[in-house]
């Protein structure tokens, strides 16, 4: 049984483990218009100010093995702070009858754990069983953009009804035959009636750079932010997933989330390497975490409200001793505040 906590507020708006399979190796950006954009003054003095501990969660994508109600109970239980929920066959499917009722269910027991939760959208076969990710945001039929949209617009009901601090997605793979113009024409157009749906429910809209993605890099997202007109950080934001950073950005991670602080509103966390995509246990990568982590303490001291979610989709099989590992190796390595 787990022992439940006081309800977490509404916001206001370890040892080296055996490699993940390879995925893809995406090129690293050598270059990045991240200057041109405007960054926090925390970004200017990387090492000035104040620290506050982060609230630290772990995502459903790595607990496949367990059911929702088994899940949350463990991550209370470990101390997590809270979720990071995707809609998926085994965790609120999405598609499936009764999802108010359900999903009023889940917010109870969040409420009775006390945790926090962002709603995440990456599930591989929840719309499509032979096309991992499809149908995209991108796809040439409009039907098929039009099932993504749905299930968007459904994930924003979701994370309204549950209390959430943001909705994640990301833009999908540029398609075959497909310019990239016309791309990115489609993924405004498709991200339109998402985002006014999004600001009804005053849920950001939390967009992640992926690799291997049309929208891959920092400086993608803040193409996209042009193309839609530049809308207020309350309502497009980002996911940033700090592994993806160290895979291909151009800055290291520790400066990646300084330079996107105005504009966070979920955080993904794991190792990763260099031109790699690929999520690793602590210690099985490249990146020194305690410039990441003390960033990520000023970050929360300046008033981020999200979550920092432990993203190991591909370790399901281990997932509650990874869930018990990944936080005591981010308590010890997160600087004292």
């Amino acid at each position: 049984m787990s022992t439940p906590r006081p309800a977490a507020r509404r916001p206001a708006a370890s040892g080296p483990r055996p490699s993940a399979r390879r995925t893809d190796h995406p090129t690293p950006h050598p270059t990045s218009d991240l200057a041109a954009h405007p960054t926090p003054d925390l970004a200017a003095h990387p090492s000035a100010g104040p620290s506050a501990r982060p609230r630290l969660g772990y995502g459903t994508n790595g607990l496949t093995d367990l059911r929702l109600d088994e899940a949350l109970g463990l991550l209370a239980d470990l101390g997590y702070d809270g979720v990071g929920l995707t809609l998926d066959h085994m965790h609120l499917d999405p598609l499936a009858p009764g999802l108010a009722a359900r999903t009023a269910q889940v917010a109870r027991r969040l409420g009775d754990l006390g945790l926090g939760v962002t709603v995440e959208t990456g599930a591989r076969y929840v719309l499509d069983p032979r096309r991992k990710h499809g149908p995209s945001l991108l796809d040439p039929d409009p039907e098929d953009r039009a099932a993504r949209v749905r299930l968007l617009l459904r994930a924003v009901r979701v994370a309204a009804d549950l209390g959430a601090h943001a909705v994640h997605c990301f833009s999908g793979v540029l398609p075959a035959d497909t310019p990239p113009d016309e791309a990115w024409k489609r993924l405004t157009s498709s991200l339109a009636p998402v985002l006014e749906a999004a600001e009804a429910a005053r849920v950001p809209l939390a967009v992640e750079p992926e690799p291997g993605h049309l929208l891959a890099t920092l400086a993608d997202f803040h193409q996209l932010r042009g193309l839609l007109g530049d809308p207020a950080p309350a309502v497009l934001g980002l996911t940033l997933d700090i592994g993806h950073c160290q895979c291909l950005e151009p800055l290291p991670p520790a400066d990646c989330l300084r330079a996107a602080a105005p504009w966070v509103h979920h955080i993904q966390i794991e190792d990763m390497r260099r031109g790699v995509h690929e999520h690793l246990p602590f210690g099985d990568g490249e990146i020194d975490f305690p410039p990441v982590l003390a960033a990520l303490g000023e970050l929360t001291a300046a008033g981020y409200p999200g979550l920092t979610v432990v993203e190991l989709p591909r370790h399901s099989h281990a997932g509650p001793e990874l869930a018990r590992t990944s936080l005591s190796f981010l308590r010890r390595e997160t600087p004292p505040c």
